[in-house]
């Protein structure tokens, strides 16, 4: 309990350092990258366009994955998004 005004000065030091070390603490959340797919920032679009440009000239998936740039699981998933955008553009054109 604060009785003094000088309880009360300490008790607010006290507050405002622990207010700092929690800013701290949530700053190192807010710069935290998590775990899972991160979005499609240009790196990825930039492995997504070279697989579509080599499946488009007629590649077969496994031939792309044979390249050692990406594993056959994101061949696949490139390949749904592909087909995903190609539905999209015919639905589009209708």
């Amino acid at each position: 309990m604060i009785i003094t005004l000088e309880d009360a000065l300490k008790r607010i030091s006290e507050l405002e350092v622990e207010n700092a070390n929690l800013k701290a603490e949530l700053e190192e959340y807010r710069g935290r990258k998590f775990a899972g797919r991160q979005k499609h920032d240009a790196a990825w679009t930039q492995s997504y366009n070279d697989f579509a440009v080599k499946f488009e000239s007629g590649m077969t998936i496994m031939e792309i994955v044979a390249e050692g740039k990406i594993s056959r699981r994101t061949a696949y998933r490139y390949k749904a998004y592909y087909d995903a955008l190609r539905q999209r553009e015919l639905e589009d054109c209708q």
